[in-house]
Parts: structure tokens; sequence; C-alpha cells
């Protein structure tokens, strides 16, 4: 199935780098000549397309992925200045399609467990085992039960002094409306805490929200999860299950994250993108987006900008 290239450079990345590095993508032979017509402008971003009919994506992403690495190294661009991705034809034709995004530094711009931890005077320490979890170092499971047994004796107000404080990621309601108005899904699934979630699904008007239920006795945290545990298998299965639900296929979806505990739900979807990740999944994703704009998503997939 063809693909088509996509150049989406940060925000305010000048105009004339912008078209230097097309100049040097045709130079390279990854795409033919592009003309000012094809440069679009979404928000405060510079956006384009390049419809390739005879390319095989798995090359073309190995072909992009060399051009850009080359032209990091070249001093030319860095690795923030511009998205690159190959979005399949199975993507850009498909009538519905269902974005599913991890939340914590990804939706948001914080990890909710950390913002807990605070209140309990254990921040450091339960930052220190997030940051070996989302690097894969640690069994996400295992890691959640003992950073959630820190929290306990805490008063269940603290949930909404922290939910308080949460900051959606920079083009996060942005993104959101742009699919929604296109008639897309948009859904969440998070190793947070759905007491936290809840309020944040409901000012998005999302589709699905999904995470951990923190275990509260008499208004007092318990330092215990109650249920399933929201860990990397169980993000996939939710994948499967809401395209299933609105009979959208896996070729039509789309999972975004930043780390280790997202590879199954990016490596299973239609298009896996890397939202300032780890190395863990960064590596491993068709996308690699390395500037802090959600929104860059609608850009990559939808066809909504004049």
């Amino acid at each position: 199935m063809a693909s088509s290239l996509v150049f989406v450079s940060r925000p305010s990345l000048p105009r004339t780098r912008f078209l230097n590095l097309l100049e040097l993508a045709v130079a390279a032979h990854l795409i033919p000549e592009v003309s000012e017509e094809s440069i679009k402008t979404s928000q405060d971003r510079l956006v384009t397309k390049l419809h390739l009919p005879d390319s095989e994506r798995s090359e073309l992403q190995d072909d992009a992925s060399s051009f850009l690495d080359s032209q990091v190294s070249a001093g030319n661009i860095s690795y923030s200045d511009v998205c690159l991705a190959v979005v399949p034809d199975e993507i850009s034709d498909a009538k519905q399609l269902l974005l599913l995004m991890d939340v914590d530094s990804t939706l948001i711009k914080q990890e909710v467990i950390e913002l807990l931890a605070a209140h309990a005077g254990r921040e450091a320490e339960v930052a220190s085992v997030t940051e070996a979890a989302m690097r894969g170092e640690l069994d996400f499971a295992q890691s959640l039960i003992q950073r959630v047994a820190t929290l306990k004796n805490l008063p269940d107000s603290v949930l909404q002094e922290v939910g308080q404080r949460i900051i959606f990621s920079d083009g996060a309601p942005s993104l959101v409306k742009r699919f929604h108005e296109a008639g897309h899904k948009v859904a969440v699934v998070s190793g947070g805490f759905q007491q936290i979630l809840d309020p944040l699904a409901a000012t998005l008007g999302l589709d699905h929200a999904l995470a951990n239920t923190l275990g509260i006795t008499d208004g007092i945290l318990d330092g215990t999860v109650h249920g399933e545990i929201v860990d990397r298998t169980m993000k996939e299965t939710k994948l499967r299950q809401w395209s299933e639900e609105h009979q959208i296929p896996l070729t039509a979806t789309i999972a975004a994250g930043d780390g280790a505990n997202d590879l199954s739900m990016v490596s299973a979807s239609g298009l896996g993108i890397a939202f300032n990740a780890k190395p863990a999944l960064r590596d491993q994703a068709d996308v690699r987006l390395d500037f802090g704009r959600l929104d860059v998503i609608a850009d990559l997939v939808l066809d909504d900008l004049s």
C-alpha cells in the first residue's frame, strides 16, 4: 500500500530552514520537487504532505529515517526541529480513525504519581522508580504497586488538589477537537489513576478513558490499587477492544505514548507515535515526535488544513 511522507516543522521554525530541508530531501532523491503551494500552515507550524504512490512503506520509512539522521549529523537540522513521518494510505484514506493516547507525559505534562508522592514527602523516591519503569528496566505492575504504597494514609482530598494542578500538553485540546470535528474517535489509557483521569476526560469529551483505581477507605488512600492493573498488555488490549467496538480496523488506529509501558499498543496500531519519548519506545515507533505539540498528530493524519 502506498504512503505519504509528511514533514511538520516545530513551532516558529524559520521558513527558510524548512525549505532548505525539503531541498535536501529532493537532492537525496527522497521526494520529488516541492512547490511553495504544497506547504500549509498549522498554527505556527509548516506542513508538507507528499503522496508517493509507488512507495513501499517499510523501505520509505528506512529511507526517511536515514535521511533525517544524516541531516542531524551534518548539523542542518535537529530532531526537535521537524517531525518526519511515513503515513500509510490505510490511515489517510480511512473513513474513521481511532486515536489512543497515554496520559502522563503525553496527554498531560506531568506524572500524576509524582504529584501525589510530593504530598507524602516521597517525590524523589517515586520519581526514580517511575523513570526506571518508563525506560523498561522494571516491571510496570510491580513498580506501580511499590509507588502507590507510598501514598498510604493520605487524605483523598489530595486527588482534587492534584487534579487542579494538571496541565494539558500543548495542543492537546486542539488535537481532540480536530479529530472529533473530522468524525474520528479519541481515547486514552493510562497507568495513572481513574480518579484523576475522569475530570480530564470529561473536559475534553473523550470517547473512552481507562486508568487504575486507587483504593480509598473512609476518605483515606489505603496504598493499594483496586482491580486489574492497566499495564503494557492492558493498553494493547483496549486498543483492540475499542477499535473492534467502533468497527475501525487496526490499520486505521493511531497510538501515542512516551514510555516502555506504551510499546505494545504503539506497535499494534496502524501508526505508532513516540511523543518526546524514552529510547525504549522512541526507537521502535513509526514516528518520532520530539517537540511538545500534541496536535502535530492531527497535522500528520488529517486533511483539514487550508
